[in-house]
């Protein structure tokens, strides 16, 4: 029914209706997991997982619909026997998914400080392991101290600089969306998901809780993370355009080709950004805030 409200083709016209959606489904989900499964011995030892994966039972209608968009997009220019130049075809669609991505995000974070502590903790519990496993030299002290207790992997920080640690993060979470959405067409949406509530956390845990600062801590995240978040999206159309491809039986056909050669050379500047990005995160975002 949610799907229904909001016309994808609308949804490119208007990318920044996209943010109401997004910012609408993370609340709802957070509601809606806290109301049903709270007071349930096994799935509260999960709600921040559920709240993520409630959010993406949500969403993934709607994202279907623009990923076929996008697909019928990509069929019509190569009938047309134009060269795909997937950035600038699918300009509209991406802005539209980082809209409701940022919806994710700012409502993720908005909920992070304004909830109860003891909620909070168990929300976003996963979400302030995975911060303190990129961010923290001791993750089992970092998640302490944020009322996270209970067994934790070591950190991976002990093992790497920060800037690998992070650029190999960014890496697995672009081979999960580009594996994702392949698999699953709009299944990407959930690894975009997941991220908004990381980095919503990272936002909530730089305002110190403080509703009024947390403006800034969006600037300090955003400076990295639109780069990150468009690499993404970018992989994630990529691969759900070379799903149809296969899904279409077109690996004789130039077209298939055509289609493999523009969404290799998409990967392939994705990473580059990606690595900007890291070193915009470790040596620029620090000397800002």
């Amino acid at each position: 029914m949610f799907e229904l409200l909001l016309n994808p083709k609308k949804g490119e016209r208007r990318p920044w209706s996209l943010f109401l959606v997004g910012f609408f489904y993370a609340v709802l989900s957070i509601f809606f997991v806290n109301w049903i499964f709270m007071n349930n011995p096994v799935f509260k030892e999960h709600l921040s997982i559920l709240i993520i994966m409630f959010t993406v039972i949500l969403s993934i209608p709607f994202v279907y619909y623009i990923f076929k968009l996008e697909e019928e997009k990509d069929i019509f220019e190569i009938e047309r026997g134009r060269k795909l130049l997937l950035i600038r075809t699918h300009r509209k669609a991406l802005s539209a998914l980082l809209w409701l991505f940022l919806g994710f995000m700012v409502a993720f974070a908005v909920m992070y400080i304004v909830l109860p502590k003891s909620i909070v903790i168990q929300d976003f519990e996963a979400q302030i392991n995975q911060y303190c496993a990129i961010n923290s030299n001791n993750m089992k002290d970092c998640a302490a101290r944020y009322g996270v207790t209970g067994a934790v992997t070591a950190s991976l920080t002990e093992k790497q600089g920060h800037l690998i640690n992070i650029f190999v993060n960014n890496i697995y979470v672009m081979i999960f969306c580009l594996i994702f959405s392949l698999a699953f067409g709009a299944g990407a949406i959930f690894i975009l998901a997941w991220n908004a509530s990381v980095i919503a956390t990272a936002m909530g845990i730089f305002s110190k809780s403080n509703l009024a600062d947390l403006p800034k801590a969006f600037a300090r995240y955003m400076i990295h993370g639109i780069p990150e978040i468009l690499a993404y999206l970018t992989i994630a159309l990529a691969g759900g355009i070379i799903g149809i491809a296969i899904i279409r039986h077109e690996w004789k056909d130039e077209k298939f080709w055509l289609i493999i050669q523009d969404s290799i050379d998409l990967i392939l500047l994705s990473i580059i950004i990606l690595a900007i990005a890291a070193v915009i995160e470790v040596f620029v975002t620090p000397t800002l805030f």
